[in-house]
């Protein structure tokens, strides 16, 4: 950005738009702190400071920023030594802005260098008898910087002959020093034909890549080139011999297992495995040869911690499931000691290469679990490596890999939950009042199996919803941002739904209390605002008394007397944020609770006209909803046929070509052109799910309560019970809207024949068609202004 966009620029000939440049007031912000950040910054963040600092210098120094010679001076002069070092960085790059410039150029530097350069002589002489590594860093510095000034011109203005003589005495000084025993293990290296300097290995690869071009020296190079290499850059190919793929196989098998070579066997890996995942007959070659493969692979990344192995095991295991699920335990005791020999390692924190292979362990680990998933005696066995793991980087309070762990942890939890997996839950949440929310999104997919998958364990202990409560309204009441906010209501919602009927009446009063107050403050997303709606729309359908005894006698923060008028207004004004099928379902379902109760509170007596026209407008968008879903499984079954049929080696006959053909067209005939131009003007956006109806609860179960049939028989209680509510419910709606409503109750009709058809199936083992008769007409009764 700074370099691109920090000058002023002029627009294209013959244009009038001004190309996008840095305002000047943040290029003001910028120079007023960029000083202070490289001196403060960590080394990797302070490269590419100083890097802008270099063009903002150029473009800017003197004529709009004369201050950076003061803010440098300022800081060399500082009694704190941890400044010099970024200071010298930010002098060394004023000099290198005019180091190749003409000697008339270059006066704003002479200026500035008459107050810096006695100041670095003096600073240098001081450093000189200190050998600390800080220190030789900040004389090598100064070194750079003189070597800038004078490399091209002698500014004869500022070295004169005492001062060269002063500087000559310096050099002296450092050229004579004991050579250091660091730099004398790196010269044995070299002389061992061990160590290669940076620069050396640089050259030499620079030859490389020239030397393939030409001839002479191609042949030097050719008897060098690696055969498996070159099988990983080609495992693409098809092969027409089948007999050079078997070949090509075996010897990358060969070269994996028994060749002595580290460089070798690594390669290997990589082709084989690549080899594997391109050509279908490779893969069915090694299937008797996954396990001596994978303990071979398993003993590199021990002896190398190289991440390339670590990705291959995994796509491995993804390839070969069911042949690795005989030595998973095995496996995955290999990988654990791995992870803890790598975190253990003193050198662990200062090599980025080993966090980036240890995160590879952890999601090789999450693959086995899920290859495994269906042998519970395996998952067992593997829960406890794992947990070793969760405890050992929860110790250690490696923060980079919580979010690894967390997932090991959710895999363990996905079919049942043992005793050790629900003592972790209070660990995690020790983790969490240290570390707060910050990974409380992180969590949720195993709090979420804490609730849904071992309920009764759940409800067993008052302790366990304490810690989930507790977790939910210290995300909701801190600063966490609206996401992990959504995602704590979406908990709350979760745990009402999922214990209906089984006694957390104490609960639900918190709760409903705890999002209705996070709606009081401000709510900048419409998902943080249906969610929180969501959580006491989940606690009508628990409880529909329980939860306007909870709104009656809520008193929140500047909100004098009971909220209910107030929380269902804000339901009304927002039913058309209501989005996926989850939400609608649940809204609608509320609703239907909410204008069946009699004994009504009057503020839903104030919103009658809002109901119904509401209702439908989230049954249209259902529609839509599974519309779309249908489409998209279609879609989806279509283009894998079409893999299928691609990956056939055989020659279909002409009879199977016909009835694929009679197939696919009279799939097309089937849908309706109307279908068709409804789908392309729906808008996806809308159509889209939510992130969280990813957490399931039993209301999106298939057999739980259907939403129409739900809608439509508290319709029908109504009516048949207060003929003059019913009359004021259905009075505003359209006649589009009395045909959407006729529409639904065919469906619900329609959806409860099926359901009776299903079950009765189930009970009989066998298939009984019977003509059950819909309601061709649903009675509006007298609607005023339609007579």
């Amino acid at each position: 950005m700074v370099t691109q966009y920090w000058p002023d620029r002029e627009p294209p000939p013959g244009e009038a738009i001004f190309p996008f440049n840095i305002h000047e007031n943040d290029r003001q912000q910028i120079r007023d702190n960029i000083v202070e950040g490289i001196i403060r910054s960590p080394d990797l963040v302070r490269v590419q400071l100083t890097m802008c600092l270099r063009v903002i210098i150029k473009h800017d120094f003197p004529g709009h920023w004369p201050a950076v010679v003061d803010k440098i001076d300022y800081y060399l002069q500082s009694q704190n030594s941890g400044s010099w070092l970024g200071s010298l960085l930010c002098l060394y790059q004023l000099v290198k802005t005019y180091e190749y410039k003409k000697a008339e150029e270059r006066e704003p530097l002479i200026a500035a260098m008459q107050i810096f350069l006695p100041r670095i002589q003096q600073q240098i002489m001081q450093l000189l008898p200190d050998s600390s590594h800080y220190s030789v860093l900040l004389q090598k510095q100064i070194l750079k910087i003189f070597y800038a000034l004078v490399q091209y011109a002698l500014p004869l203005q500022l070295v004169n002959n005492q001062t060269m003589t002063t500087w000559m005495e310096i050099f002296r000084t450092i050229i004579d020093r004991t050579v250091p025993p660091v730099l004398l293990k790196i010269l044995d290296q070299y002389r061992q034909k061990e160590y290669v300097a940076p620069r050396v290995l640089q050259q030499a690869f620079n030859y490389l890549n020239q030397g393939v071009v030409h001839s002479v020296t191609w042949k030097q190079m050719k008897p060098h080139i690696q055969s498996c290499w070159v099988l990983h850059a080609f495992s693409s190919l098809k092969f027409h011999n089948e007999l050079n793929l078997r070949n090509a196989v075996e010897l990358a098998k060969k070269s994996l297992i028994e060749d002595k070579e580290m460089p070798v066997k690594v390669e290997a890996a990589l082709a084989l495995q690549s080899l594997i995942s391109n050509q279908i007959q490779a893969k069915e070659y090694m299937k008797p040869h996954v396990r001596p493969i994978m303990q071979e692979l398993l003993h590199i990344v021990r002896e190398t911690e190289n991440d390339d192995v670590t990705n291959v095991i995994q796509k491995m295991i993804c390839e070969y499931s069911q042949e690795v699920a005989s030595i998973a335990v095995d496996m995955t005791q290999h990988l654990a000691e791995i992870f803890g020999k790598v975190l253990q390692s003193d050198e662990y924190e200062e090599v980025e290469d080993k966090t980036v292979m240890a995160m590879g362990i952890l999601h090789t680990i999450d693959t086995i679990l899920t290859v495994v998933e269906d042998h519970k005696e395996i998952t067992q066995q593997l829960e406890n490596i794992c947990l070793r793991i969760i405890d050992l980087v929860l110790q250690k309070h490696v923060i980079e890999f919580y979010e690894e762990i967390l997932s090991l942890a959710y895999s363990l939890t996905c079919h049942a939950i043992s005793p050790q997996m629900w003592q972790l839950l209070g660990i995690l949440y020790e983790v969490f009042q240290q570390d707060c929310f910050e990974y409380f999104t992180d969590m949720m997919p195993l709090l979420h199996n804490y609730v849904t998958i071992d309920t009764n364990t759940l409800l067993s202990n008052p302790k366990h919803l304490e810690v989930l409560y507790t977790m939910c309204r210290k995300v909701l009441c801190g600063d966490a941002g609206e996401d992990a906010e959504c995602h704590a209501a979406k908990l709350l919602e979760v745990i009402i739904l999922q214990c209906k009927g089984r006694g957390i009446d104490q609960c639900i009063p918190l709760f409903v209390q705890l999002v209705l107050e996070r709606l009081t403050r401000g709510v900048k997303t419409s998902e943080l605002r249906t969610m929180c709606l969501q959580v006491a729309i989940a606690a009508l359908y628990y409880n529909p008394d329980l939860l306007l005894h909870t709104l009656e006698r809520i008193q929140l923060p500047h909100n004098p007397g009971p909220i209910t008028v107030q929380f269902i207004n804000q339901w009304m004004n927002d039913t058309d944020y209501f989005l996926g099928h989850h939400d609608r379902k649940m809204c609608i379902i509320g609703l239907s609770i909410l204008f069946e109760l009699q004994n009504r509170p009057p503020a839903v007596d104030a919103v009658v006209g809002q109901i119904v026209p509401s209702i439908l407008f989230l049954f249209l968008g259902l529609k839509q909803v599974c519309a779309t879903r249908q489409l998209v499984n279609r879609e989806d079954r279509s283009k894998a046929e079409k893999v299928d049929m691609e990956e056939n080696e055989e020659i279909s006959s002409d009879e199977e070509d016909t009835n694929v053909a009679a197939q696919a067209m009279q799939a097309n005939n089937g849908r309706g052109g109307d279908e068709e131009e409804e789908e392309d003007d729906w808008d996806e956006e809308v159509l889209e799910e939510t992130a969280l109806e990813g957490f399931s609860t039993p209301l999106d179960l298939d057999n739980s309560v259907d939403e129409y049939q739900f809608f439509t028989q508290a319709l029908l209680t109504v009516q048949n019970r207060d003929a003059a509510w019913y009359q004021l419910l259905l009075a505003p709606l359209s006649e589009d809207q009395k045909r959407t409503l006729q529409e639904v109750y065919t469906l619900a009709e329609h959806r409860r024949t099926v359901a009776e058809a299903k079950k009765k199936i189930e009970q009989q083992g066998g298939f009984t068609f019977e003509n059950k008769g819909v309601l061709s007409a649903f009675n509006f009764g007298t609607v005023p202004g339609n007579n």
